[in-house]
């Protein structure tokens, strides 16, 4: 291996390190855990207008049947007629319906079950970097990850933080980093009926040119990542590479951004090694090339079209 390579190396183990940080929780505005979570329970599940439920009333069967709650929180019941239900778990609305058939005298003894058929509100929105985005159902104590597991799981450009907001305070998000780990904090986050859970994008950065692994590596923007590190992850320049003809390539708001780096000077210490942002290309030309044109930058930017996307740092 290129002795150079192998100086970039110890650059990046002396230097920021890059491991998967254990999954911690966070508040919207300051980034400070928060106090720890409690166990993920299973909610009570209410009615709500737009359910679907099923009636059953023992040995009658003119009162049994499916029931669309309407926008009000109403049913309406066969002979007994309209009655709120918005609100009940599909207990109270059986004890509830039991108790209206006897008071309206139109059963003595009663015996009512309520199923829910179909929930119009309490799933859990799950979107951003998922592979099947959509509405899941929350039926018993189930966590972030076992909701992104049934929303087909992170993709590829999936970052680590998840925003997860509740129904009922849609002002507080709670901001979350995944980890995977057995033991995670994630399975203690508590996820309610009608919550929104959004999985962020990891940022990007290229690495093109005379390098060994051209490729994108993710990198989250609570992570340092610095060009010497990202060329690590390249696994190095190759020896026909013009080090200190390299540059960064960064889009801006008023156009392109070239930024020289003179990687030698970095790999000595001579100059200070440059953090990198979402979106950079840090390309190495070959010291073959007659000169680093425009050019030959244009190619470098089209370069990055259809590259590898590595996985999480």
């Amino acid at each position: 291996m290129q002795s150079s390579y192998l100086r970039i190396l110890l650059l990046v183990i002396s230097g920021a390190t890059l491991s998967f940080p254990a999954l911690s929780q966070t508040g919207p505005a300051t980034g400070v855990p928060t106090s720890a979570a409690q166990p993920t329970t299973a909610h009570a599940l209410r009615i709500s207008s737009g359910d679907l439920i099923e009636l059953g009333v023992f040995d009658t069967p003119e009162l049994s049947g499916k029931l669309r709650v309407s926008a009000a929180g109403d049913i309406t019941i066969p002979i007994a007629g309209a009655m709120h239900v918005s609100g009940m778990t599909a207990e109270e609305a059986a004890s509830a319906i039991e108790r209206r058939l006897v008071s309206g005298d139109i059963l003595k003894d009663p015996h009512v079950s309520v199923f829910m058929s179909e929930y119009a509100t309490q799933g859990v929105t799950v979107t951003g970097e998922v592979r099947n985005p959509g509405i899941y159902p929350l039926l018993g104590g189930h966590g972030i990850i076992d909701l992104i597991s049934a929303a087909g799981g992170w993709t590829a450009n999936a970052g680590k933080a998840v925003t997860l907001t509740h129904k009922d305070d849609p002002d507080h998000p709670e901001i979350v980093l995944l980890d995977t780990r057995p033991g995670s904090v994630a399975a203690l986050v508590d996820v309610r009926p009608g919550d929104s859970i959004a999985v962020s994008r990891s940022g990007v950065v290229y690495v093109v040119g005379d390098v060994a692994k051209a490729g994108g590596f993710l990198i989250e923007g609570n992570e340092r990542l610095t060009a010497m590190q990202a060329l690590a992850l390249a696994q190095g320049a190759n020896r026909t590479a013009a080090e200190n003809k390299s540059r960064i390539l960064r889009k801006t708001t008023t156009g392109r951004l070239e930024i020289p780096l003179p990687l030698k000077q970095i790999v000595n210490g001579k100059v200070v090694d440059p953090l990198l942002e979402d979106g950079d290309i840090l390309y190495v030309p070959s010291s073959t090339a007659k000169s680093a044109t425009t050019r030959s930058v244009e190619a470098a930017i089209a370069l990055t079209t259809g590259l590898i996307i590595y996985g999480r740092l």
